[in-house]
């Protein structure tokens, strides 16, 4: 951080400061992406985010038949730690750890939710998926923004009696890999537990979308799985967050 002493710095310098702070290594950093980009390929081939993706019909030229897009494209298959190894800094020259490979994508997407009391539900005929259990919200210096999900679900701890173990599935987006490692040590997350299905690194981050996205993908798997308890959480710019229990009904 003395590098960027009274200068301006960006997003992934932010990140470069929690590899400093938590002594995080490239390869704790790369191992953590091609998680990312393996488990959101295993979903995909397996059919898990079917049901949370609607399919988009592309209109084809000149009459043809036209293409439908209904997958993720941002994951690389196959990806290897050897592959990883090979980027360059993408942020600070030459002794930066944050490469294009161990950080978030910047992707087109979008997301939606229905939020309602369960009074309206029940007037409306509707059978809800979930309730929301919980909500957090914290903040920390903008130079470390990434972090900022820790002091956002110890809010919500606070406030709910809920520990981490009482979560049964975390979703905690990748911004980066150094603020994933980096949220992981600070709060104890089990990491088997943690973004089953890949996150930012693995399936890219909308900026806007992707509060949504991570809430809707958490549903989906404990669905899958039979769990009842998620939490779901982001940094966000300027170093904001918030964070929220979600319980199957």
């Amino acid at each position: 951080m003395d590098l960027f002493r009274g200068k301006p710095y960006n997003m992934g310098h932010t990140a470069e400061f929690i590899a400093q702070l938590h002594n995080i290594s490239r390869q704790e950093m790369d191992e953590v992406a091609l998680r990312s980009h393996n488990n959101a390929e295993r979903a995909t081939v397996e059919g898990d985010f079917k049901d949370e993706i609607v399919p988009i019909e592309i209109p084809a030229k000149k009459g043809g038949t036209p293409s439908i897009f209904d997958k993720d494209e941002h994951f690389r298959p196959g990806l290897t730690m050897d592959q990883l190894a090979k980027l360059p800094p993408a942020f600070i020259p030459k002794v930066g750890r944050l490469t294009a490979g161990n950080s978030a994508g910047i992707n087109d997407g979008a997301s939606a939710m229905i939020i309602m009391s369960a009074q309206k539900a029940n007037e409306l005929g509707l059978t809800p998926i979930a309730s929301i259990k919980a909500t957090g919200r914290g903040a920390c210096h903008p130079s470390i923004m990434g972090l900022s999900t820790v002091p956002a679900v110890q809010d919500l701890s606070i406030r709910s009696n809920l520990k981490i173990d009482d979560f049964e599935l975390i979703e905690m987006n990748e911004a980066f890999a150094a603020q994933y490692v980096g949220v992981e040590k600070e709060l104890k997350l089990n990491r088997e537990l943690t973004n089953v299905n890949g996150s930012g690194i693995g399936l890219g981050h909308p900026v806007g979308s992707t509060g949504c996205r991570i809430m809707v993908t958490l549903l989906y798997a404990m669905k899958k799985r039979g769990k009842t308890l998620g939490l779901a959480s982001l940094c966000g710019g300027g170093g904001v967050s918030m964070a929220c229990a979600l319980e199957m009904l």
